[in-house]
């Protein structure tokens, strides 16, 4: 009863003792169920969750790994989701959390769901109080300007084959996805090994890097994340990569409420399949690196509405297919451009290309990415591919064994390979 003062009051005086009695043992009872359920305080080491920007990340009633303690503090320096703290409840706050720091929110958000709402949870939480002295505030400020650091960069050779983290298989999800009326949507797949592979709203584009995004993605090699790369180097291309204003690709009108895609690769397998006008009767169509289509529109077709490349292949192609007669990539008009960032050369090849001017570093030095665009390059139909949904791909799907040999770090899955993946992340069906 000394937890609820006020009730303790009223039944003090009152006349009524059974009530008292009654309300008591109900009580007690409460408190044994609770004891049976959480035999340890569910406080000790969570205190972070009810009011993340009053708690001292390193304290060691903090229970969190070092790159989760980096993500606590930058979600307490920010003012705009101090804003929203404010504003929403415990449990949709943590949810908006999760758009920018996903592992850090599923802690959380696993640690409420015992509860049966937010209201029980705070009230738990209520009776611990957290203090901050000017002693703490200045260690805090301190690890601040530590943890807003890179981390030490490393390198390749450390590993005898794929380093695997605890975070190995935790990526960056957006919102869900648009909701498909489609019966043939690989969204309605009823293949259990399939559904618990597949990400619906696995984040596929880049358009912000903060520094605990860079620390996590460190730990990763290209194009997978930033393993040996410099993080200003990087960052002066990555920071211009503009967020998209709208999905890659939207339901056509009158197309069955079915977005149907093709994905046409340069094998060379459909030479004289006589399948063009079959391809281009697709909402939409993928093609990826040289995309040859003029002189083979009768077995490949000449529609494009997505060019998938990294700077080597669409630099290389000129060159490698000119006895083809080949000019330049698809010029269709509204195309969009997706890049994989395979490597330093495609961030100094964006830095260039969005900067419209000539590439200053790197194995394309001094060329002039716009012109390799056949004149349709639009900054808002260019996208950048997530290294967490590169990673997806590869760890969910094509998982090579030779990960695990010494050579693994050249191991990945072709630039075919992440355009197919990507088509069955944004369409409904595909060929």
């Amino acid at each position: 009863m000394d937890m609820f003062p006020l009730l303790s009051d009223i039944l003090e005086n009152s006349p009524q003792v059974k009530t008292r009695a009654s309300v008591s043992q109900h009580l007690s009872q409460l408190a044994e169920t609770f004891d049976e359920y959480f035999p340890e305080d569910p406080r000790n080491g969570h205190m972070w969750i009810l009011d993340p920007f009053s708690v001292d990340p390193t304290d060691n009633d903090v229970a969190l790994p070092s790159h989760l303690e980096s993500q606590l503090l930058e979600v307490s320096t920010d003012s705009t989701l101090k804003l929203q703290w404010g504003e929403l409840e415990l449990g949709s706050f943590w949810i908006a959390v999760s758009k920018e720091y996903p592992c850090l929110a599923l802690r959380a958000v696993k640690l409420l769901l015992p509860f049966t709402t937010t209201h029980l949870c705070e009230s738990g939480f209520s009776t611990v109080a957290t203090t901050k002295t000017k002693a703490r505030n200045r260690l805090r400020a301190t690890l601040e300007a530590t943890l807003r650091t890179p981390m030490p960069v490393l390198s390749r050779k450390s590993f005898k084959k794929l380093p695997e983290w605890d975070f190995e298989d935790i990526y960056n999800q957006d919102a869900p996805p648009r909701q498909t009326t489609c019966a043939k949507s690989l969204r309605n797949s009823q293949d259990e090994s399939f559904k618990k592979a597949f990400l619906p709203n696995i984040r596929l584009f880049m358009h912000k890097i903060n520094m605990s995004e860079w620390n996590r993605l460190s730990h990763f090699n290209n194009p997978f994340g930033f393993m040996e790369f410099n993080h200003d180097e990087v960052m002066a291309g990555a920071k211009l990569i503009p967020k998209p204003n709208e999905p890659l690709l939207l339901p056509k009108p009158g197309s069955d409420r079915c977005m149907s895609c093709a994905v046409v690769g340069m094998g060379g397998i459909l030479n004289g399949s006589k399948m063009g006008k079959e391809i281009d009767a697709h909402d939409y169509v993928f093609r990826m690196n040289g995309a040859i289509t003029k002189g083979f529109e009768e077995d490949v077709g000449n529609r494009t509405s997505v060019y998938v490349h990294t700077a080597h292949s669409i630099t290389a192609s000129q060159y490698l297919l000119r006895k083809y007669e080949y000019k330049s990539i698809p010029d269709d008009e509204g195309i969009k451009y997706v890049m994989i960032p395979e490597g330093m050369r495609d961030f100094n090849w964006m830095e260039g290309l969005f900067k419209n001017q000539r590439v200053t570093a790197g194995q394309y030095k001094n060329k002039r990415p716009w012109t390799y665009y056949a004149e349709q390059y639009n900054e808002t139909r260019f996208y950048v591919l997530h290294q967490d949904f590169l990673r997806y791909v590869r760890n969910r799907f094509l998982k090579s064994p030779h990960l695990n040999d010494p050579h693994w770090a050249i191991v990945r899955p072709t630039n075919g390979a992440f355009t197919l993946f990507l088509a069955l992340h944004t369409c409904d069906t595909v060929s």
